[in-house]
């Protein structure tokens, strides 16, 4: 009997989203024929295939781009169209706002079933004009005409998705376990000195990700060792003296970076649900993040973790800790992503939703 055919479209081929796309292919390419439609974005990995199974099928499209073009987007909608009539896919998984829309404009055959996970809505992004934000939400409304289950990474998500359309669900993103225990097998358990802390954080270094704050945060805090791990259109707001920007890394390399650190930072302006933060939870870092959908989803203050709401917060969070507390929030944090962001639970869900 022939393998159904899933075929997963992803305009945001990088970062958090990448690596969650490599655990969810790789653990379903065995029972689905698997096809991934995708655009290169400035951190897609350049060896980006040796991430996968050899069985997975990859095409690039040309015109599925981050930035707004009417001409590209017609033409991605074209594109994406003769794509999908050859391949003829049982299933589509959309993967984040851009190819969400695109997605369900191109795709008109009713027996393929539709799949959509926004891995952070482009309406919650606050470096848009609030007409702007509500042109988005208008957009994602209107698409939800398309017989398409959204799926929430987070809570948050989840909720933001219910006031669009009711054909909604919740799947927490996850992580394996396993993959950050092998790597982290080969590493010296860093001991913290309270005295010499060492900060970091994970990801683009866009608006998003507000390095205008981290570069604040640093700056107030000069005794203090902060690492920035990737790259970015705005590096040069990260000014501080004792801020180093290591460049985008393997995966490897990011995870002993982060071994190597005390505390993990995340004053992002939107989330859909970090993995990044998982991540640094499940590897005893104390993690302190903004208060946006997906961060205060996973973090419960002062428990597994602390919420900033401005940038004086994070200051006075590490000013006040010590030995003791850092112990218990942190065992508190690697429990939670332990049962409640098992990747191995997350992709049971999919297969679920695959198979229904």
């Amino acid at each position: 009997m022939d393998k159904k055919k899933i075929v997963h479209i992803v305009e945001a081929f990088g970062g958090g989203v990448f690596t969650f796309l490599v655990d969810l292919v790789n653990s379903t390419s065995d029972e689905y024929d698997i096809t991934i439609i995708y655009a290169r974005r400035e951190q897609t990995p350049e060896n980006f295939k040796d991430y996968f199974n050899k069985n997975i099928k990859f095409i690039e499209s040309n015109y599925l781009k981050r930035d707004i073009n009417i001409k590209d987007e017609i033409k991605a909608i074209k594109e994406i169209k003769n794509i999908i009539n050859i391949e003829k896919p049982n299933i589509v998984h959309l993967h984040s706002s851009k190819a969400g829309i695109i997605g369900r404009l191109a795709i008109k055959n009713k027996k393929i079933k539709l799949l959509y996970n926004p891995h952070g809505f482009s309406f919650l992004m606050e470096n848009t004009k609030k007409i702007k934000r509500i042109t988005y939400w208008l957009i994602e409304k209107v698409a939800t005409l398309k017989k398409c289950i959204i799926i929430g990474c987070s809570k948050g998500e989840y909720e933001e998705a219910k006031k669009l359309t009711k054909n909604s669900i919740c799947i927490n993103n996850g992580i394996y376990l396993e993959k950050i225990d092998k790597e982290i097998k080969r590493l010296e358990n860093r001991k913290i000195d309270i005295n010499k802390l060492k900060i970091c954080t994970i990801g683009r270094i866009n608006y998003q990700k507000n390095p205008k704050e981290f570069n604040q945060i640093a700056t107030e805090n000069i005794n203090k060792e902060f690492t920035w791990i990737g790259d970015g259109n705005l590096k040069n707001e990260l000014k501080g003296k004792n801020i180093n920007i290591t460049g985008w890394k393997t995966r490897k390399e990011v995870i002993k970076i982060l071994n190597d650190n005390d505390i993990f930072i995340l004053p992002s302006l939107w989330e859909g649900l970090p993995i990044a933060l998982l991540e640094a939870m499940y590897m005893k870092k104390l993690c302190i993040v903004s208060n946006v959908i997906g961060n205060k989803d996973v973090i419960e203050n002062s428990q597994n973790g602390f919420i900033a709401k401005s940038h004086n917060d994070y200051t006075q969070i590490m000013n006040e800790l010590d030995i003791e507390n850092i112990e218990r929030i942190t065992e508190n944090a690697k429990q939670d992503v332990i049962e409640k962001y098992n990747m191995k639970n997350t992709i049971e869900e999919y297969k679920k939703i695959y198979k229904e």
